[in-house]
C-alpha cells in the first residue's frame, strides 16, 4: 500500500466540473492499494499518517502532526501509484489491486484516519476521472509504502 502525502495550504478535487472534496491546511493524500495489501496495512498506514510530524512548531521545526494542528485531509484513490515501469515505456498496472478489492481498503483507510482523531477527512470519488488542485506547502511531500515497514 502506498501513499503520497503532501502538506498543503489548500487542496480540492473535482469530478465532471463539480468540487467533491476539499481541505485547507493539512494533507492531500494520493492512495494506492497493491495486490496482497491487507486491512492491517490500511490501519498501519493511517496510524503513521496521523502521527507524521511535518508541521512547524513555535521554533519553525517540523515537529507537529496533523492532529496537533487540527488540519484536514483530502484522500484521492490512485491505482497508478502501483505502476511497474521496469520494462519499456508504458507502465504496467498488473500489481495494482483490482478495484472491487481496493475500494474497501481505501474506505477503511479514510475511516481509520477519522477514528485516529482527524476531524475533517474528505475524499475523491473512487474510480472516477478526477481533477486535483493543490497548493503544496514547503513543498513537503512524503512517500509511505507499507512494504518498506514489513522488511526486517
Amino acid at each position: 500500500m502506498k501513499a503520497v502525502i503532501q502538506r498543503v495550504t489548500a487542496a480540492s478535487v473535482a469530478v465532471e466540473g463539480q468540487t467533491v472534496g476539499s481541505c485547507r491546511t493539512g494533507f492531500l493524500i494520493l492512495f494506492g492499494a497493491a495486490k496482497g495489501d491487507t486491512v492491517e496495512d490500511a490501519a498501519l498506514l493511517a496510524k503513521k499518517t496521523v502521527n507524521l510530524r511535518v508541521f512547524e512548531d513555535e521554533d519553525e521545526k517540523m515537529n507537529r502532526s496533523i492532529l496537533e494542528i487540527g488540519g484536514g485531509i483530502l484522500v484521492i484513490s490512485q491505482f497508478t501509484l502501483c505502476a511497474d515501469v521496469k520494462k519499456g515505456n508504458r507502465p504496467s498496472f498488473f500489481g495494482a489491486m483490482p478495484p472491487e478489492e481496493a475500494e474497501p481498503l481505501y474506505q477503511l483507510y479514510c475511516e481509520k484516519l477519522r477514528e485516529y482523531g482527524v476531524k475533517t477527512v474528505e475524499q475523491g470519488v473512487f474510480g472516477a476521472d478526477m481533477q486535483v488542485s493543490l497548493v503544496n506547502d514547503g513543498p513537503v511531500t512524503i512517500l509511505f509504502d507499507t512494504e518498506v515497514w514489513k522488511k526486517p
